[in-house]
């Protein structure tokens, strides 16, 4: 008779697997093939880059050169006829030299203590055909005279810089003429006023004379008028 055993159970070491070995290292490769790797996965951002420096290097090639400037002296402020210029009222400023006037004075030496030949606005730049060295000058081309006018006291009230129409009304009565137009009021000098009347004659009337800046025509039509008429003073702008 046969006798059934049971079979030996497996051993426990038979029934545990081996352990794995650790994983490899990751083997690098050459630092030229990494740095091609690097360079594929940025392409885009590079070749943006790239685009941008060149657009900036053409456009500064393209860019006219900055044109030369020149120092040029101009009024810090508006500035009135008959003005002596101080250091307050003049600046220093640097223009293009295509833009600068023919003449321009320099430095505010060149212009310091020189007077305004007519009213002249801020940030203008100075030539010496807007200045004179004396009040008893004008614009130029014309001449200053000294006038008599009818009423005296109104002579009292006329500053410089102001622009007269004189008016010659005659003694026997009549129309008036117009003898000048737009008179630049002048500055008297300092001290007492000129001496005689108009262009050096006997003074007609009390009263100091208004000095007025008139063209040589206008100044003789003035003098052959304050023979026989009234001169009378109207403000115009």
């Amino acid at each position: 008779m046969a006798v059934l055993t049971a079979a030996n159970p497996p051993s426990r070491r038979e029934g545990l697997r081996e352990p794995l070995p650790p994983p490899l290292a990751a083997a690098r490769g050459p630092a030229r093939v990494r740095a091609r790797a690097a360079l594929w996965r940025f392409r885009f951002a590079l070749a943006a880059v790239c685009l941008g420096v060149a657009a900036a290097v053409t456009l500064q090639a393209l860019r006219p050169p900055t044109p030369p400037t020149v120092p040029v002296v101009v009024l810090a402020h508006d500035v009135p006829a008959g003005t002596a210029l101080a250091a307050g009222d003049l600046t220093v400023a640097d223009v293009p030299a295509g833009a600068a006037p023919d003449g321009a004075l320099r430095t505010t030496d060149d212009a310091r203590g020189r007077v305004t030949a007519v009213d002249l606005p801020a940030r203008l730049p100075l030539t010496p055909t807007l200045l004179t060295d004396t009040v008893l000058a004008g614009p130029a081309g014309t001449v200053v005279v000294a006038v008599r006018l009818d009423d005296p006291a109104v002579a009292d009230l006329l500053e410089p810089g102001l622009h007269l129409d004189l008016v010659a009304a005659r003694l026997e009565g009549g129309p008036g003429e117009t003898v000048a137009r737009r008179a630049l009021v002048r500055p008297a000098p300092d001290g007492d006023a000129p001496p005689g009347g108009l262009l050096g004659a006997a003074p007609t009337g009390d009263g100091p004379p208004v000095l007025v800046a008139v063209t040589p025509d206008e100044a003789l039509l003035i003098a052959q008028a304050s023979v026989s008429s009234r001169l009378v003073a109207v403000v115009v702008p």
